[in-house]
């Protein structure tokens, strides 16, 4: 039986100051004989260096590129200790060159998937679960002093512990010296439709195996379940809650697969004179790069793994580790493989088929592309409504009434796409600040939310509870005579999309210096946002409806679009006591600020991620 692979990751920072996960997702396309092949890295930077973040991020480079550039082989095993291997010794390698990185390193755990075979290679404390018929079984080793003594207990044979040891202390890790205890499967774990993968970090840990398995069955997706379990992980609230990165593979039946084929008809406000613009040739990013284009991205975040030091957290390495993060930019390229024969997945976990053949140039290429610009059709003055308590509101702008295709194909809850036609209306200009809240929260009597050092008056404000985004509304109406309110789901698409079909309303791909997300190539921190304004506009005149901040919208959350309104109206019912948001974020991938991207939070609660764009009835 032929199957395919369903894959979907995402991570949380929980209470580290920075990411120390780095991972990496490869379809590697069909076998001669028609096998579906995939490939899983993550690696888990070691917390006690500020380098962590540099060595997971340089491990799952090399090892791809290893594995890769022996792909397809009979001896999976072998190779994929080589991988492992030889991603150690370019930790090595690093640490000799820069002696001020000794002690810097990371755990890692690889999955290799080809049909119904299962294979791993794993160093550390992370997981590699398998569930299957509401049972869950762990596969690959747990090398934390805390699973020697377990197993020696169950061997019968009771071992005090030692002093100043303590259980998740790693007796095994990749520092660049010589590891000592590698778990690779010499001989796979067959798989069968309906079964599912899940490859985490040891932040998972959080949960215990019934709650994984309550959450995993409630989850009709593997999209739905990373979501449900980190959202899980955030709920528990647990203090010192390392990072966690989380991907779900579902093995389904290829045979049972339906392919989705949607009429996308072109927007009818076209042929109003809204013309959509296309990339040309020569700037399309070919589907094989996205995920090349991903590893790179990853490595020159690598910068990122000394966030610690750009926030002066950490003084005494600082500076060797930023060389260490200029290093490693070059060193990413250099692991390009010459010859690319497989497409690696987009860190949301959408699918890329592989093109034989590409260049590392043309690679390279894609890295710096450019993409024509574009002009705003959008041509209505912004303007601000007084409030009665003195100054004014947000600045808002004026969007024409229209028609467009709303939804997509990639995630379960984006579908069936529809007709949607918008009456026109007013919409914020930016993203609200902390500033502008700030009059209402005052105001109000409610707690100003925490900036974080951000400047009050630049910085979009987050950690806004929907309710709370509501009450603001209903004050801004109450000082300005107006009807302020939030966005209906399908308005907030239509103004983000702004007169496109297209993933992004600049183009098919994320591209370079068109928004602030973890993988955009911002030139700006990606562990805090950004401040309004800082990209270009959409052809609407509004600013980050792309990245940034996730915003809320007014809509409850419904698992798909059967029976959506198609009038622009606030779908009620579903599940109200969770909303949903859109657009993206700062520290999350550009896969989650396509247009169509749909996410959810509760109501209740604000979120780091989220933010507050505006709607005025006219």
């Amino acid at each position: 039986m032929s199957v395919e692979f369903e894959i979907a990751s995402d991570q949380i920072d929980g209470a580290r100051d920075y990411q120390e996960d780095a991972y990496m997702i490869s379809q590697l396309g069909d076998t001669e004989t028609g096998e579906s092949c995939a490939l899983v890295v993550m690696a888990d930077g070691m917390g006690g260096h500020a380098a962590g973040n540099v060595a997971s991020n340089m491990v799952i480079a090399t090892f791809n590129k290893t594995f890769q550039s022996n792909f397809p082989t009979e001896d999976i095993a072998e190779s994929l200790t080589e991988s492992l291997n030889r991603s150690n010794d370019q930790i090595s390698a690093s640490v000799k060159e820069t002696p001020a990185l000794q002690g810097m390193g990371c755990t890692m755990v690889s999955a290799y998937l080809q049909d119904n075979k299962l294979y791993w290679v794993s160093v550390g404390d992370s997981h590699l679960y398998l569930i299957r018929d509401r049972e869950i079984t762990k596969h690959n080793a747990d090398h934390s002093y805390g699973a020697y003594l377990d197993t020696m207990k169950e061997q019968g044979m009771d071992i005090d512990e030692q002093t100043g040891m303590s259980r998740n202390m790693l007796m095994s890790a990749m520092t660049g010296e010589e590891i000592s205890s590698i778990d690779v499967s010499e001989e796979p774990v067959k798989l069968k439709p309906g079964d599912r993968i899940i490859v985490a970090s040891d932040g998972l840990d959080t949960l215990g195996t019934g709650a994984i398995i309550q959450y995993s069955s409630w989850s009709a997706t593997a999209k739905e379940c990373v979501y449900a379990l980190l959202k899980a992980v955030e709920d528990a609230n647990k203090i010192n809650q390392d990072n966690t990165t989380l991907i779900v593979i579902d093995v389904k039946d290829r045979a049972m697969q339906e392919e989705i084929v949607i009429s996308a008809p072109e927007p009818a406000f076209q042929d109003a004179g809204f013309a959509d613009v296309s990339i040309s040739e020569q700037y399309k990013e070919p589907r094989s790069y996205k995920g090349l284009v991903w590893m790179v991205i990853i490595l020159l975040l690598g910068g990122g793994g000394f966030f610690a030091w750009q926030q002066g957290l950490v003084d005494q390495v600082g500076d060797t580790v930023k060389q260490a993060g200029d290093k490693v930019k070059d060193l990413v390229v250099a692991q390009l493989p010459d010859k690319v024969e497989t497409a690696p997945v987009t860190n949301g976990g959408t699918g890329s088929q592989g093109v034989q053949g590409s260049e590392k140039q043309q690679a390279k290429l894609t890295m710096i592309e450019t993409i024509p610009k574009l002009q705003v059709i959008n041509k209505a003055d912004p303007f601000k409504d007084r409030l009665k308590s003195g100054g004014k509101g947000p600045m808002m702008i004026r969007v024409a009434s229209g028609e467009f295709r709303m939804g997509g194909s990639i995630g379960a809850d984006e579908v069936p796409r529809h007709t949607v036609t918008i009456n026109s209306f007013m919409v914020s200009v930016y993203e609200v600040t902390y500033a502008e809240y700030d009059r209402f929260a005052k105001a109000t009597k409610r707690k100003l939310p925490d900036s974080t050092g951000l400047n009050r008056i630049k910085h979009p404000v987050n950690n806004v509870s929907w309710d709370d985004a509501l009450a603001y509304t209903r004050w801004l109406s109450k000082q300005t005579g107006k009807k302020y309110r939030l966005l209906s789901e399908s308005e907030w698409e239509y103004v983000a999309r702004a007169g496109t079909t297209k993933p992004f309303w600049w183009g098919n791909t994320a591209g370079s210096g068109n928004a602030h997300c973890f993988d955009c190539k911002s030139d700006f921190n990606t562990g805090k946002p950004a401040k309004i304004g800082t990209y270009k506009p959409n052809r609407f005149g509004l600013y980050d409806t792309a990245g940034n901040l996730f915003e809320w919208v007014h809509d409850c959350y419904h698992r798909n679009y059967n029976e959506a309104p198609t009038d622009g109206s606030i779908w009620q019912g579903g599940d109200c006591k969770v909303r949903v948001v859109r657009g993206g974020a700062y520290r999350s991938p550009a896969s989650s600020m396509r247009a169509e991207n749909r996410e959810k939070f509760s109501s209740a609660r604000g979120q780091y991620n989220v933010g507050i764009r505006l709607a005025r009835n006219l």
